[in-house]
């Protein structure tokens, strides 16, 4: 292949580099497109050079392969946390929530590491890996409670009503329970709640209903 030639498919090639590089920005939105778009045309060239017309694959499929695998080097190279880190943290999350919709209260770290051994070790590393943008609000769930700005009563307050919420959830059947942690503490949609339980969207959706009435029930009736 002349080098006019090689030159011509890389470009003709980069529009495919640049489509992938945006998909992978819209599942890892702290990754800077530029990057994805210059890691993905190191692959674009490595394939380019090593492709073999008669493998079988167009050069269009061949390419698109190595250009995805050298944007998740990419993102892999610039990830603080490790893998076998992040692996932990998958595994014991799904475990706690097994156990949340079995016992009807979510364990603590300290019950989480008893029962799955390095398991605060790994949250721990993930937290510390974790980009966060001073203009873009805490995750879901989190709060600044060491700030000692802030109003000691109000932090209090906070843990109190986090307390009650529990104990309420508790007190829900099996399958209300199941459905409110995967609905609010998992971000499934109730489509996928049905799916995951294998029940129809609307029974999940009379599910999510009626806990949410026993909820507010409850919550009226406790003598807080």
């Amino acid at each position: 292949m002349s080098p006019g030639d090689r030159d011509e498919q890389i470009r003709s090639l980069l529009p495919i580099v640049k489509k992938l590089a945006r998909r992978l920005k819209r599942l890892v939105p702290s990754f800077d497109l530029d990057d994805l778009v210059g890691d993905g045309s190191v692959g674009l060239i490595r394939a380019v050079d090593s492709f073999d017309p008669h493998r079988g694959p167009q050069l269009c499929d061949y390419a698109r392969r190595l250009v995805v695998g050298a944007m998740l080097n990419g993102i892999r190279r610039m990830d603080p946390v490790s893998e076998r880190a992040r692996r932990i943290v998958r595994d014991g999350e799904n475990q706690r929530y097994s156990l949340a919709a079995a016992l009807g209260a979510v364990p603590t770290s300290n019950e989480m590491e008893q029962r799955y051994p390095g398991y605060r070790r790994a949250i721990a590393a993930a937290y510390r890996g974790q980009p966060l943008s001073l203009d873009a609000p805490l995750p879901l769930g989190e709060s600044l409670v060491n700030d000692w700005s802030d109003d000691p009563a109000r932090i209090v307050e906070r843990r109190s009503e986090s307390a009650q919420l529990a104990e309420l959830i508790s007190g829900l059947s099996r399958r209300q329970r199941e459905v409110v942690l995967l609905h609010y503490f998992k971000g499934n949609s109730l489509r996928s709640v049905g799916k995951r339980l294998a029940i129809s969207p609307q029974r999940a959706s009379q599910l999510h209903l009626s806990a949410i009435a026993k909820l507010k029930r409850d919550s009226h009736a406790a003598p807080y």
